[in-house]
């Protein structure tokens, strides 16, 4: 390890995510020159868990033990202190947590917060503090009844995304309560505080409960985003006395306070180190990537995935409208679409010998625009919009069987992105003269690809390393929080970290070319979701 003398003022970053606790630690140049995990399943299979949850017999709920979560911490600081890290040179620290999930402290659990053995684990201080030992995660899928109720008690799916960002959704928090009070009341009762699993990690660190942030909150169906309040009807709906049992929400860059006694008794933090709002997994990602003002970023996996930095946002029935985890002034959406690496790669195999270097071969030899013809291509049911099977039309917007195998390739690119730049429109995106794309994943790799994403955006797309966004721009945001006092913009904390590398730049033309077919394709994007539901086009 790196000389601690040159390392004087640093800042951890941690992520609590589905199958690890993760944590890495920054320098003042915002370099990494620490990382360590804890797996669950690996490191802690006591817990019986298979990708860091229990899937239920019912198929649809599914949780995480809330202890596994605490002792995969103890273990993590354990091993930093082992390898003789220098606690002391710590002077903040933050977080992310897996979106949604809910933890559940029981009356008291409090007062054993606060007065923690430096001589014990946490686990084991902590064994009789939750009401609820199995949290609900992010892949539960079993309150549909409950959002279904709270969506007829706000007046419908699209006043509610008006208020809270998104429609009702099994995962959200909001209706993981409700179904915990409806179904196991006596537990509901006996909860004194109500935490997000990144409010949750950070009361570990701050020994006291930590508030809820903007952001993270944003995920939970209950909160006001332009306000920035919890919604009353909202609590209401779901369960009673739930504003106590959550807390007041705060600014994501807040300082929630110092790091408890029993960080610096037990492994040598200073007593100043402060502890800044932990946030989601995806809005600390956003940091990691450091997203500005309408930048976008695509992640080209097994699902795609865009992140939106949004100043005006148009909550609607489809992606997720947080407050920004950087800016308290600002938005940030995530769309989600299902059909993503699977579906390039079958398409591959059937219509470029399944060889990405002929599927490149024939995005290059075919024109922008495909000569007006257009692809939908969803082999499995899509979120947005929910459309399944291939429809293929010609340039007089008639379907067809089939296209030839060259023509088929760039019309899966082209349509992947085309609905990708409607959707984000759809939530208020607007591509701005300074917008860049970062674009990570899988598919990140072939400039091709790449290249049509930069001509139906119309802008220039960089590449960049993501494994570590949660973290990194969890220890990000604590510099920034230590900063925030005197309203520096997150930009201008990040100005000196290395910046990703240009991989395509719109070809000449292409602007013209979209901006015809765009309108076409959202055209034809709602004739077939009219023709799917039987309803009238």
């Amino acid at each position: 390890m790196a000389d601690p003398a040159a390392r004087r003022c640093c800042c951890l970053g941690w992520d609590f995510s589905t199958q690890q606790v993760k944590v890495v630690a920054v320098d003042a140049d915002l370099n990494v020159f620490y990382e360590n995990s804890v797996h669950f399943d690996r490191d802690i299979p006591e817990f019986g868990t298979q990708g860091g949850v229990h899937v239920h017999k019912d198929g649809l709920t599914v949780t995480s033990p809330v202890l596994m979560w605490v002792q995969a911490l103890d273990m993590l600081l354990e091993r930093m202190k082992a390898s003789g890290f220098d606690f002391s040179q710590i002077v903040a620290l933050s977080g992310a947590g897996q979106q949604h999930g809910s933890i559940y402290w029981k009356g008291g659990a409090s007062r054993t917060l606060a007065s923690l053995s430096p001589d014990l684990l946490l686990h084991q201080q902590l064994q009789d503090c939750f009401s609820i030992s199995d949290s609900p995660v992010w892949m539960d899928s079993s309150t549909t009844a409950q959002c279904r109720q709270l969506e007829a008690t706000m007046g419908g799916a699209q006043a509610l995304s008006h208020l809270t960002g998104s429609r009702a959704y099994e995962r959200f928090t909001g209706n993981q309560i409700a179904k915990i009070y409806q179904q196991n009341p006596e537990a509901y009762s006996q909860t004194e505080r109500i935490s997000l699993v990144s409010s949750f990690s950070a009361s570990l660190f701050l020994g006291s409960y930590s508030p809820i942030d903007y952001s993270d909150g944003s995920g939970m169906n209950l909160l006001q985003i332009h306000d920035k309040v919890w919604s009353q009807p909202c609590l209401n709906a779901c369960a009673p006395h739930l504003e106590e049992k959550l807390g007041r929400p705060v600014p994501s860059c807040a300082v929630v306070g110092a790091i408890s006694a029993y960080y610096v008794q037990r492994y040598g933090f200073h007593p100043g180190c402060k502890v800044v709002a932990f946030t989601g997994d995806n809005p600390a990602s956003l940091a990691g990537m450091q997203l500005d003002e309408g930048d976008i970023a695509v992640s080209l996996g097994t699902s795609d995935t865009l992140f939106l930095w949004l100043r005006e946002p148009k909550p609607s029935l489809e992606g997720h409208i947080f407050c920004n985890p950087v800016d308290p002034q600002h938005y940030m959406a995530l769309l989600c679409f299902k059909n993503g690496s699977l579906m390039r790669e079958r398409i591959r195999d059937e219509s470029a010998s399944c060889s990405w270097g002929e599927f490149s071969k024939a995005l290059r030899t075919t024109e922008m625009g495909n000569s007006g013809n257009l692809g939908f291509y969803f082999d499995v049911m899509e979120i947005t919009p929910e459309i399944m099977g291939r429809h293929r039309f010609n340039s007089e917007s008639h379907e067809v069987s089939a296209f030839p195998r060259d023509v088929e390739v760039r019309a899966l690119i082209e349509g992947q992105f085309m609905a990708k730049r409607i959707h984000a429109e759809g939530l208020g995106y607007r591509v701005m003269p300074k917008t860049k794309i970062l674009a990570t994943g899988g598919a990140s790799h072939n400039r091709d690809i790449l290249q049509v994403l930069a001509d139906v955006f119309g802008a220039p797309v960089y590449v960049t390393d993501t494994a570590n966004s949660a973290c990194v721009g969890s220890a990000y945001r604590a510099f920034h929080g230590l900063e925030a006092g005197a309203d520096v913009p997150f930009a201008e904390v990040v100005k000196f970290t290395p910046h990703p590398k240009l991989a395509a730049t719109p070809a000449p033309g292409a602007a013209q070319v979209y901006e015809a077919l765009l309108p076409q394709y959202a055209k034809l994007e709602q004739r077939i979701w009219s023709k799917t539901r039987g309803a009238p086009e």
